[in-house]
């Protein structure tokens, strides 16, 4: 049976579920306000989000009515991604407590790993490292960053949507490749919802995703990744090359504010992407170059990977690299005051 109808159909329910979001947004006064912190500079509608989530719920249910997804992966996704999205939407419409969204991000990511069995055994370095039990620790911790960084990253007009949407068609021709074309239902379907937020995302946004959107994306695309481990260990590392972008500036100004004693959960703007959006002047160039980065270097260094049987860390290396430069070049992590 062809299924194809699901992307306009997903893309339209996101766009105009989107829509309605931000109708209800704006009645409600649901506003991001500018301050000292922002990227932008005019008060938007914040909570658009909540049509990714939504959408792709309902993806995820005609998907296990048909058979298109296992089980396990459909528990693991509703599961995960709707406790993290319900935490999130509280925490737009007020505050929790910072204790309590981690208790629920690591409960969302014991859920999915215990579905999912946690991590198989993956090569590293020409090295076949199988580390049982404590695959299920690594693998929670993996999903409560992925979680947070992708809220961490989701700061610029359209650079989380277009991450998400490059991400998953870059999987989905990674498992084409592989001839395993039927994994990759679950990546064509988040693509569409998000591409339909997108519309309304894309640089200049009219309205803003919100951790409910973005905590729900980085859970939704680590839980992806690592059922794509069990696919196969080397699909593990291509998924790591393509999630670089967001992984490498994350982590690099996570490290970077830890070393220099940093309050690390307060707000700021000193990831390598905020420091480029400032630099020249605008969101959009910046949002572009991580779809072409994603595109022109990442995807082909994965493709090394999965086509010839690459070392999978080796390559990651490899490709991190740039990434890192970059990251210097445009002073993730240092001080807000020290840009220019």
């Amino acid at each position: 049976m062809n299924y194809w109808w699901l992307v306009p159909a997903l893309t339209g329910l996101s766009f105009f579920l989107t829509a309605a979001l931000r109708r209800y947004a704006l009645s409600r006064k649901m506003l991001d306000i500018p301050n000292g912190r922002s990227s932008h500079s005019i008060p938007t509608p914040r909570g658009g989000g909540v049509a990714i989530v939504l959408s792709y719920i309902v993806a995820l249910l005609g998907m296990f009515a048909g058979g298109l997804i296992p089980p396990t992966l459909f528990y693991a996704l509703t599961g995960a991604g709707v406790l993290t999205a319900v935490v999130g939407f509280l925490d737009d419409h007020g505050h929790i407590a910072a204790r309590w969204r981690l208790l629920a991000h690591f409960t969302s990511a014991i859920w999915a790993v215990v579905w999912l069995g946690g991590l198989p055994a993956i090569s590293l370095y020409g090295v076949n490292v199988d580390i049982s039990w404590v695959g299920y620790f690594f693998a929670v911790v993996y999903l409560v960053w992925m979680l947070n960084l992708y809220n961490f990253m989701d700061g610029i007009d359209g650079i989380a949507g277009v991450e998400a949407v490059t991400v998953c068609l870059s999987g989905c021709l990674l498992y084409w490749i592989n001839d395993t074309p039927a994994h990759a239902w679950s990546l064509v379907a988040l693509a569409s919802c998000v591409a339909g937020f997108l519309l309304w995302n894309f640089p200049p946004a009219k309205i803003f995703m919100g951790d409910a959107g973005s905590g729900f994306l980085g859970m939704a695309l680590g839980v992806l990744s690592l059922q794509a481990a069990w696919v196969s260990p080397k699909f593990f590392w291509a998924w790591l090359i393509l999630l670089g972008v967001f992984i490498v500036d994350a982590t690099f100004t996570l490290l970077r504010r830890l070393v220099r004693g940093d309050k690390v959960y307060e707000a700021h703007r000193s990831h390598a992407y905020q420091f480029a959006s400032r630099r020249f002047g605008a969101h959009l160039p910046v949002t572009l170059a991580v779809g072409a980065i994603n595109i022109l270097w990442l995807l082909p260094a994965a493709l090394c990977v999965v086509i010839y049987d690459l070392d999978g860390a080796a390559v990651l290396t490899v490709a991190y690299v740039p990434l890192v430069l970059l990251a210097v070049k445009f002073r993730a992590g240092e001080l807000e005051r020290s840009s220019v």
